[in-house]
């Protein structure tokens, strides 16, 4: 199976393709799930032997920074990766604990603009319950 896409891909962005990135995207950027790196890590291991977790979290750095992943922090410490670069909002399953993508004008936030003191660059909403 060719990587040439993948390998398109990662040069648009302005990455430097390497066995190990195109092994991280391969899986990445092709997941419906929203994994953390340790997820990534048990997923490209078998594929990768010699894949290590600082390669892991370095990549999704790289690939966060090039905006090829959105960064999702769900608590201190605890982030997930989202391929999914348009805006979209996000539900968190507490039951299963899976996350949901929600389209972005399903809801509405007003007032962003006006927040006194603030900047605001971006933003998502991460809504938490259970699926009914």
């Amino acid at each position: 199976m060719s990587h040439q896409p993948l390998l398109d891909q990662l040069t648009r962005h302005g990455i430097r393709p390497s066995s190990q990135r195109v092994a991280i995207a391969a899986y990445v950027l092709a997941t419906e799930d929203h994994p953390s790196a340790d997820e990534v890590f048990r997923q490209v291991k078998p594929t990768l032997p010699v894949v290590s977790r600082a390669t892991i979290y370095n990549t999704l750095k790289l690939f966060v920074e090039k905006g090829l992943l959105r960064e999702l922090v769900l608590a201190p410490g605890y982030s997930v990766y989202d391929p999914k670069t348009e805006p979209h909002h996000h539900f968190l399953d507490d039951a299963s604990g899976k996350i949901h993508d929600i389209p972005w004008d399903a809801l509405t936030v007003g007032r962003v603009a006006e927040l006194p003191g603030l900047d605001v660059r971006d933003y998502s909403v991460v809504l938490r319950g259970r699926r009914l």
